[in-house]
């Protein structure tokens, strides 16, 4: 298999690129496990309680082994937990379980967490992709070199910037993978990847090419292609102390300004759908009773007149849209500009290399710029650190400055709420106001494809994109 980067550490408490947390997910169990619809499921817990909403009691599953033998029980998932929330271990991870109190493990089979205030986010960071088990005791400077799990892999060699090789756990407590034994290289070059595909030396990636490699292989008789709706996310984000886009008129103009259409087609050749929302529609809490903005550029000309920016020799006023060096963004960004100027708007364009754009967007110094958001927008909550008025930058992730009480009210409501449907109806109304006062423009949502060679069967697509593929992938010589 291929992959694009190395994974920074394979110590589930720490590593949180997309690369370690996949391969944990291989690695390692969690408490519960997500379906299609980012439900919670039993995993490593076989039931748990909830007696009241400061108290999660966890049954785990009986006879569950790590990969050295030794018995999985309720003290590794407390000092996994512990060791994060304490900040025993340097993890971004200790934020999300700010709200635990105390854990207790009366027995091998019984965990409790007992939380200081209500948390519905909890059993979410609870799940594959946040947590995984580690034992008791592992060492936090080195376990990410000789990680340790209970899961369907285990780990032969982690080689920086070349190659991870993963085997079968044949110990192990659920469905075993077919696949012995899986490599996973490390090719940078996204036409080095698509070579390596069509010779035959790869068996198989997932969103490692670009759009028009996929369209190009769609005819080719010694590759197949799997595609399938994603949950990544993008947008562009406007920010909202600027003089000119403080306006919600100018922001809705702009977003009836936008032809999304042909950008889906020429650009990302069908592999992205239109969103509506940040959450993705496979979501239990997604609502489609929005405000939609489709194109309308006679409509955007009006409201700009009206909010007193009228042209002049064809210009309204001038914004600057940041964006990295990247191709695809750069593309997109041009297009927009030729969009932009059909209704009076005159859009400057100033390309970065990547750690420089995002640092200016993580501390707000810009007008306009467009990101993904990959993997954390699956879960409500998240709308928390993205919207709310307390999470401006530098700390969290409100970049755009946007401030509504009523937003603060409902976040707050649906954090605390244990009852999924009562939560649904909150999180109805937060996609409903964010609809109107559009601190983000939504833009599409980037479909999964999975390219492989022809000997390789039973692979299956989730929304996440993650590698959960390879525990159902066999070989057919």
């Amino acid at each position: 298999m291929i992959i694009e980067s190395s994974p920074t550490n394979l110590d589930p408490r720490i590593g949180v690129d997309a690369y370690s947390e996949r391969i944990d997910e291989l690695l390692f169990d969690s408490l519960v496990r997500r379906d299609e619809h980012f439900n919670l499921t039993p995993w490593l817990a076989d039931r748990w309680e909830i007696p009241d909403p400061l108290t999660y009691i966890f049954h785990l599953h009986q006879g569950v082994r790590f990969h050295d033998g030794r018995l999985l029980t309720s003290r590794d998932v407390k000092y996994t937990l512990d060791t994060i929330a304490t900040g025993k271990v340097r993890s971004t991870k200790t934020a999300t379980f700010q709200y635990v109190d105390h854990i207790d493990a009366p027995d091998d089979s019984t965990l409790i967490i007992h939380l200081k205030e209500p948390f519905a986010a909890l059993l979410w960071n609870l799940s594959d992709g946040a947590f995984g088990v580690v034992p008791d005791g592992s060492e936090n400077n080195t376990f990410g070199r000789n990680p340790i799990g209970s899961g369907p892999f285990k780990l032969v060699r982690n080689e920086q910037d070349n190659e991870v090789i993963i085997e079968r756990n044949d110990d192990y407590w659920a469905e075993k993978p077919k696949l012995r034994r899986v490599r996973l290289a490390v090719v940078p070059d996204t036409t080095t990847r698509a070579l390596e595909l069509r010779k035959g030396s790869a068996d198989v990636a997932i969103n490692a090419l670009n759009a028009d490699m996929y369209e190009a292989m769609r005819t080719d008789p010694t590759i197949r292609q799997m595609q399938g709706p994603g949950t990544i996310y993008a947008y562009l984000a406007m920010n909202l102390r600027d003089p000119i886009l403080k306006d919600v008129r100018v922001r809705q103009a702009l977003t009836y300004a936008i032809n999304r259409e042909p950008l889906m087609h020429y650009l990302w050749r069908e592999t992205v759908r239109p969103a509506a929302s940040m959450l993705p529609p496979q979501s239990w809490a997604y609502s489609d009773d929005v405000q939609k903005y489709d194109y309308d550029p006679a409509k955007a000309r009006a409201i700009l007149d009206a909010a007193g920016y009228p042209a002049r020799n064809g210009v309204r006023f001038h914004l600057t849209m940041k964006t990295s060096t990247e191709e695809s963004t750069r593309l997109f960004a041009a297009v927009l500009q030729q969009q932009l100027r059909a209704v009076g708007i005159a859009l400057d364009i100033r390309s970065y290399e990547f750690a420089t754009f995002f640092a200016d967007v993580q501390k707000g110094a810009f007008q306009l710029f467009s990101l993904r958001w990959i993997g954390g927008n699956e879960d409500p909550d998240f709308f928390e650190s993205v919207f709310d008025s307390a999470s401006f930058p530098p700390k969290r992730a409100n970049r755009e400055f946007y401030s509504n009480p009523r937003i603060d009210e409902l976040l707050a409501e649906g954090r605390k709420e244990i009852d999924q449907q009562k939560r649904k109806a909150t999180y109805a109304e937060v996609q409903k106001i964010l609809a109107v006062d559009l601190p983000y423009i939504n833009l599409w949502y980037f479909d999964n494809v999975i390219v492989y060679t022809p000997r390789v069967k039973g692979l299956t697509l989730n929304p996440s994109g993650n590698y959960d593929f390879l525990r159902t992938a066999y070989l057919q010589p």
